[in-house]
């Protein structure tokens, strides 16, 4: 299974997903607003957990850049819930319990640890006001962060 590569410059592929609040949530009700996909392995694991608490105490920096961020795992919408309320996440997760997103944006594992196959990688995706990909980083190791500090400068260049 070859996964396709996001490059920037181009339109982000839509998506529809339900939120941890079992809302369902489309990529393209964002447009006029940036927009940062953060892709992650699975919740209530360290790295995912550390990425994404980061995120939640930097919150600031995304609102001041009009920045809509969304954590997307395969997780179901039930563990993000948990997830999210333990964690006090002040955006929204995203479950891509089918997979397609995370193949979409070239972010999944064939196989992950344990044998589980179809989890997603950690990736960063931003996403410009009319939805054109602006930065991408798909990592390799799910051990790695993005690169918070490009990504933050990417948004402020946006605005």
């Amino acid at each position: 299974m070859s996964n396709p590569v996001i490059k920037i410059g181009q339109q982000a592929p839509d998506f529809t997903l339900y939120d941890s609040d079992k809302q369902k949530v489309s990529l393209s009700d964002y447009k006029g607003k940036n927009v940062l996909l953060l892709f992650y392995p699975q919740a209530f694991t360290g790295t995912c957990t550390k990425e994404l608490c980061s995120t939640r105490d930097n919150i600031a920096l995304y609102n001041q850049a009009n920045a809509q961020v969304f954590g997307i795992s395969v997780d179901s919408i039930f563990t993000l819930a948990k997830f999210k309320e333990e964690q006090h996440l002040n955006f929204p997760l995203l479950s891509d319990f089918n997979k397609t997103t995370s193949a979409a944006y070239g972010s999944i594992y064939d196989n992950f640890v344990f044998d589980m196959h179809g989890v997603s990688k950690r990736s960063a995706f931003v996403l410009d006001k009319q939805g054109v990909v602006r930065y991408a980083e798909v990592l390799e190791a799910a051990t790695d962060l993005p690169d918070f500090t490009a990504i933050q400068k990417t948004l402020s260049e946006l605005n």
